[in-house]
């Protein structure tokens, strides 16, 4: 399965990762149906550093290829990982039947002072974009399958073409060196050989809609997906500001600290995420991808408010 961008309505996607038990396993399995119901274009599963097999992130990978028509995205990084290592693992996924993939420079571990030397083989997701197209380039360009009621008859069928994802920084890479490096290192993944870049969160439409507008004057062509993270709590913004480097949004900030209740803090969660799916989307966005934390309830309540989910069916799926 391919990734398509381009047919109407509004195209979204999800990310999720892979839980830690069993319960929280069968509890995802669960989310992945209710998310698929409502026709995302994939589903992405994210994937620790280190390793050279896809363990619980290649399971959910074929759990998705299995149980749905969604196509599964497989995150793959740098950190941690040798060039040997990184090509059996790309091996491993394409051989389940994943075709798309998100390549990933990765973060170090946490309070690690030398980020580079926890990279591996692989210096930049440029780098590891090549590896995924030449690792696919080397495999067999066909495959056969047989033919129902015609013993030792085969149907050849050319194998599809992998779909490599990339990320993006609207508001510059937190270890940036200077002011275009973010944007210098999206054309290096280009040219490499990217197919789409996926956003970091950002919290204003304009953060988005300005690095768009700078990046296609700079020479990016590949689509920019927007990726869009619901703040439902105080703590989750503190983390997510920790992890990305980001500066405060002061207002979400003060609204969720002044709201008592959970509810409350979901609600103006979920309100500011639609109005920035709504005002991205209306600035030329080529769609939405959220940040699922592994629950469907919040960014399918998101993607409603925002009016992209607008079928009946869809609505009552989202329910």
């Amino acid at each position: 399965m391919s990734i398509d961008l381009s047919a109407p309505p509004v195209p979204f996607s999800f990310e999720v990762y892979p839980p830690k038990s069993e319960a929280g396993t069968l509890a995802l399995h669960e989310t992945i149906l209710r998310l698929a119901e409502v026709g995302p274009r994939f589903i992405s599963v994210t994937y620790g550093a280190g390793g050279s097999t896809g363990g619980r992130s290649l399971d959910l990978l074929r759990h998705i290829l299995r149980e749905t028509p969604v196509a599964p995205l497989a995150h793959l990084t740098c950190v941690g990982n040798t060039y040997a290592g990184a090509n059996a693992l790309i091996r491993e996924f394409l051989d389940a039947g994943v075709t798309s993939f998100l390549a990933l420079r990765g973060d170090p571990p946490t309070g690690a002072e030398d980020a580079e030397a926890f990279l591996g083989d692989l210096e930049s997701s440029a780098q590891l974009v090549q590896l995924i197209d030449r690792v696919q380039a080397e495999r067999e360009p066909y495959t056969e399958q047989a033919i129902p009621g015609v013993p030792g008859a085969v149907r050849v069928e050319p194998r599809p073409k992998v779909d490599i994802a990339v990320a993006a920084f609207p508001n510059g890479h937190p270890r940036s060196r200077h002011p275009r490096e973010h944007i210098d290192a999206l054309l290096a993944k280009q040219a490499a050989g990217a197919t789409l870049a996926i956003t970091q969160l950002f919290f204003h439409a304009d953060d988005y809609l300005a690095f768009v507008q700078r990046s296609r004057e700079a020479g990016v062509t590949i689509p920019i997906l927007p990726g869009i993270m619901p703040i439902t709590s105080p703590g989750r913004l503190r983390r997510v500001l920790e992890l990305s480097g980001e500066e405060l949004p002061s207002e979400l900030a003060i609204a969720l600290e002044v709201e008592p209740t959970p509810e409350g803090q979901r609600a103006l969660g979920v309100a500011h995420a639609a109005d920035l799916a709504r005002d991205v989307v209306a600035g030329g966005a080529p769609g939405v991808h959220l940040y699922a934390f592994n629950s469907h309830d919040t960014v399918l309540a998101v993607l409603r408010d925002a009016g992209i989910l607008t079928h009946p069916l869809e609505q009552e799926a989202a329910r």
